[in-house]
């Protein structure tokens, strides 16, 4: 059965893949991987190569999608298809950390929950903001994380290498999925990163923002159910 390992985003956790992993789990050997011990990309990337098969397919959505490209750069041989949703290519800009310093500093002094809304309510697309199951469920999320767990993530994410030459050179069946409302990984990055990688195929989501997964599960997993199905004999 081939494995798909779905990486989580920052301050994300299975929760984010749950309707995604229910569905694929039918066909495949579907594993879930969130980021809480560690503060850099190597790291992040080593925690999955330690904790995937000899081949696999890799999803990452956001932080994830930064992690699957490093494991990709690591140890591309090893990853059968790639998948990344809502993310991006591109090294720190510049201001970026003061910019996320300022609720990482928040959720340290005073604790993770403060800083729910101010960074969970943008994540959604404008309509999903009042549906209050899916808020609450990204609410929730946030809260199962700590204000040493962002930092480190946010460690982690100001640390990254540029990707571009890690999306040039990928030789297998590809998928770049964004909402089309999503206002912290926009569309135009991802059809940067669609026309730098050499098989891949771009979607786009319509009424969903950052939280694509969450948002739009059933688009997702169709356009997941897709790519898996991708012809790989080239790689």
């Amino acid at each position: 059965m081939k494995t798909v390992m779905l990486l989580c985003g920052l301050l994300c956790d299975e929760v984010v893949w749950e309707a995604q992993a229910e569905a694929l789990g039918r066909d495949y050997d579907v594993r879930i991987l969130k980021f809480v011990e560690q503060d850099s990309m190597e790291a992040m990337a080593e925690h999955v190569l330690r904790n995937a098969p000899e081949s696999f397919a890799l999803a990452g959505h956001s932080m994830g999608g930064r992690v699957a490209l490093e494991v990709v750069r690591r140890a591309g041989s090893r990853v059968e298809r790639l998948a990344l949703l809502d993310t991006g290519f591109d090294a720190p800009a510049a201001g970026e950390a003061g910019r996320r310093a300022v609720l990482v500093n928040q959720a340290l002094q005073a604790g993770i929950d403060s800083v729910a809304a101010a960074w969970g309510l943008p994540m959604l697309a404008p309509r999903h903001r009042s549906e209050p199951f899916l808020v609450q469920a990204v609410f929730d999320m946030v809260g199962r994380m700590s204000g040493a767990i962002y930092a480190a993530q946010t460690r982690a994410l100001l640390g990254r290498p540029d990707a571009t030459e890690v999306l040039k050179k990928l030789d297998c069946p590809t998928l770049i999925l964004c909402g089309m409302e999503d206002g912290w990984s926009p569309p135009e990055r991802h059809r940067r990163m669609a026309e730098l990688a050499p098989r891949a195929i771009l979607r786009l989501v319509d009424d969903c923002g950052h939280m694509s997964m969450m948002e739009q599960p059933d688009a997702v997993l169709a356009a997941l159910r897709e790519w898996l199905a991708l012809d790989d004999s080239a790689h």
